[in-house]
C-alpha cells in the first residue's frame, strides 16, 4: 500500500502530481472515502496534472463526465445517486471501464460488484489535524 500525505490544500498539487507518477499502465481507480474527504478536489488536481484544459467537477447527476487529457480521454464518475445497478449498466459502464482509458470513481462501493478485476483502490481519509491521507492498495 503506497500512501500520500496532503498536509493541506494548497500542497494538493504536489500529491496529485506524485499519484500520476505512480499510475503507470492502470486506468481504473475506485475512490473511497467520506462526505467532503475530498475525492472529488484530489480528482480535480489529477486531471490538472495530466492536463486537462476543462473544468473538472463531481459527476453527480450526469454519473460520468469525459475530460480531454495528455493520455487521451478520462472518465470521471460518481454514483452517489445510483439507485441500482440497471442504471450503471444502462450507461455503458463496462465500455468505459474496459476502454483502457482512465477511469476515476466516487462513490465506487456503490457498484463493487461490477468493479472490473483490475480496479485499483484508493482511499482517502481526513485526519484530526485537517490534512489528508490517501492509500493507494496496488
Amino acid at each position: 500500500m503506497t500512501e500520500i500525505i496532503i498536509p493541506s490544500l494548497d500542497k494538493i498539487d504536489d500529491a496529485a502530481q506524485e499519484f500520476v507518477a505512480q499510475i503507470g499502465d492502470r486506468r481504473v481507480f475506485a475512490f473511497y472515502g467520506g462526505m467532503g474527504a475530498g475525492k472529488t478536489t484530489f480528482i480535480k488536481a489529477i486531471c490538472e496534472q495530466l492536463g486537462v484544459q476543462d473544468t473538472v467537477t463531481s459527476p453527480t447527476f450526469a454519473i460520468v463526465n469525459e475530460y480531454a487529457s495528455d493520455m487521451g480521454p478520462i472518465y470521471h464518475f460518481d454514483f452517489y445517486r445510483i439507485k441500482n445497478l440497471g442504471e450503471v449498466m444502462d450507461l455503458g459502464f463496462d465500455e468505459y471501464a474496459y476502454s483502457n482509458n482512465l477511469c476515476l470513481m466516487e462513490w465506487p462501493e456503490l457498484i463493487e460488484e461490477l468493479l472490473p478485476e483490475h480496479t485499483i483502490t484508493v482511499f482517502i481519509e481526513e485526519t484530526e489535524n485537517g490534512m489528508r491521507k490517501v492509500l493507494i492498495d496496488c
